[in-house]
């Protein structure tokens, strides 16, 4: 008998796959690996190699797979049993819960066999429009859809993670609407002069100063009368307290309509953005908060008491125009935020022009985006008209501080265990390893940990939640490597990251290096200051040709390293 934990959606049954996913309790550095999906395995029995946080997945009664966390596991390689065609018998953890029962302690009839030849073959389950589940794999090309998808998901990861606002420390670039009118900004939140109970909620919330984004912006939102703003900004530079600071300046608590409306990519931005509103507003006690977003069902005809309503353009159009739950034209505030991800999104531009065109030519309107593309420039332009313009530039990214160096191999095996000579030879604090697919990184993961490394797994497949939890165990040191795909390259500092491996080099869609993907990933170490290492692993004439490309796009040599030579290995380490 093997013992594991195991949880199910319905009734424990021994039809394998997909009932049951078994985490054999044995010894070994412990391991996050994502959720993979309903998987089709090959092989006798099933085996997972960890989970993520950690939580047990299986597929319930609607064929999509549901989560329960569960007291962390330490997990090692897939087990092998001796006895063929005995019982596993599962044993749920206490706290575990499937859709409110409590997992209980049953026995699963498993062909139990050695298991280390087991496939893992990744599937992604979606429904098409008609409901039908459609099984799409992993080596398929990413529709738009899964693109924009993966733009809101990396938006709402780096709200998650960001505990604190950036220390940035990058030039404010303003294009005011009339060049003749005096610039301000301020250094401090009295300067505003706000209402006490928004002052209130302001340091309630830990902002002790502006940041430099709202030390330009706010004299702009709340001047009377209030301007139109477009502004650019990355991630955790207090954008999104800066515009919720402007509706609320504006919000009659007492007067109980919608009079600021938010527009967001995503229901789970739209929360995100919502729980600001909820934090800094809270010393309101009349004001109340709507949630425009699908599923969240009124009576046609049913007017709205909330002041203040963040939605979805579809949902948000549908209660403007076609229930009639907003009076846009007693809208004074309307902000777009997150516009580069929006107009990546099939309809989004249009509904959010359509909402736009209904509200009063005294309406407020602001933009916010991380980028600004052409095509996010010509958008903004659009939804709103004579807007003051502020740009905070990028923190650039650079390869000065990183000592670079490429491994020549002939397989993945070779790979890998040049991989095991680095490790061997030098000591590493944290490193993190990108790989071009799930599938690979997977692969990975199970080996690294085989080899007794503290390994946590990140992909795409991961609900954005889990991804985060991830992220702050190897910030906190409790994994020591951290494998990924692209999913981590942007916008995550690990402090510790000493070394960075390309395990594949990072190729777009047509197979052509994408040298901005490489420098977000090498970019991962060489921060703060500190001296970084990368190392390139080469199999093949077509890598080797990727990474000549790459040499010459940066105008960078890098060195090829030989890791069988400890030697050698030692030298780059000083």
């Amino acid at each position: 008998m093997g013992e594991g934990i195991c949880g199910v959606g319905g009734q424990p049954s021994g039809a394998w796959p997909g009932w049951a996913l078994l985490l054999p309790q044995v010894q070994g550095p412990p391991i996050c690996i994502p959720r993979q999906g309903p998987a089709a395995f090959e092989g006798s029995s099933p085996a997972l190699i960890g989970c993520p946080s950690p939580s047990i997945f299986s597929p319930a009664n609607d064929g999509f797979l549901q989560a329960w966390a569960l007291p962390r596991v330490a997990v090692g390689a897939a087990v092998t049993a001796t006895a063929q065609g005995g019982a596993v018998e599962a044993m749920a953890g206490r706290s575990g819960r499937a859709r409110g029962r409590a997992l209980g302690l049953f026995s699963l009839a498993l062909p139990v066999g050695d298991l280390s030849n087991l496939h893992l073959k990744e599937e992604r389950v979606k429904p098409d429009s008609n409901g039908t589940v459609v099984k799409s794999n992993d080596n398929v090309e990413k529709t738009d859809e899964e693109e924009k998808e993966d733009r809101a998901a990396q938006s709402l990861l780096n709200k998650l993670i960001r505990n604190n606002l950036v220390d940035n420390t990058n030039q404010v670039e303003v294009l005011q609407r009339d060049p003749n009118s005096p610039l301000y900004s301020v250094k401090s939140f009295e300067e505003l002069r706000l209402k006490p109970q928004l002052l209130q909620g302001v340091y309630a919330m830990g902002f002790n100063r502006p940041s430099k984004i709202q030390e330009n912006a706010l004299p702009m939102m709340l001047a009377e009368p209030p301007q139109n703003l477009i502004a650019q900004s990355q991630s955790g530079t207090g954008k999104t307290a800066a515009f919720v600071l402007a509706m609320l300046s504006q919000v009659e608590p007492l007067n109980r309509y919608p009079q600021c409306l938010c527009l967001s990519p995503t229901y789970e931005l739209a929360l995100q953005t919502g729980k600001v509103i909820e934090q800094m507003g809270k010393f309101y006690p009349e004001l109340k908060l709507a949630y425009a977003v699908r599923g969240n069902k009124l009576e046609r005809g049913q007017k709205i008491s909330e002041q203040i309503v963040i939605g979805t353009p579809g949902t948000v159009l549908d209660w403007c125009s076609k229930l009639k739950f907003i009076d846009p034209k007693k809208i004074k505030v309307f902000v777009l935020d997150e516009a580069d991800v929006m107009i990546a999104t099939q309809g989004h531009q249009d509904q959010s022009i359509r909402i736009q065109r209904m509200l009063p030519k005294d309406c407020q309107m602001l933009l916010f985006s991380a980028t600004f593309e052409d095509s996010v420039w010509k958008f903004a332009r659009k939804v709103v008209p004579d807007p003051n313009i502020i740009k905070l530039k990028r923190e650039e990214e650079t390869l000065d501080t990183i000592k670079q160096y490429y491994v020549m191999c002939n397989n993945r095996d070779e790979k890998f265990q040049a991989l095991c000579n680095l490790y061997g030879a030098i000591t590493i604090a944290q490193a993190m390893i990108f790989c071009h697919t799930r599938k690979t990184a997977g692969w990975l993961a199970a080996e690294l940990s085989k080899e007794g490394h503290q390994v946590a797994l990140l992909s795409g497949e991961m609900m954005v939640e889990q991804r985060a939890a991830v992220i702050e165990r190897f910030r906190e040191g409790k994994e020591k490597v951290l494998v990924t795909t692209n999913v981590c390259a942007r916008g995550i500092d690990v402090e510790q990251v000493s070394v960075v491996i390309n395990f594949d080099l990072p190729v777009d869609k047509d197979g052509n290096p994408d040298n901005e993907t490489y420098l977000h990933r090498i970019g991962r170490t060489g921060r703060f200051g500190k001296r970084g290492l990368a190392v390139n692993m080469v199999d093949s004439k077509h890598s080797m040709n990727i990474l000549n490309r790459i040499q010459e796009h940066f105008n960078k040599k890098i060195d090829r390293l030989d890791t069988d030579d400890l030697d050698e290995i030692e030298k780059i380490a000083n």
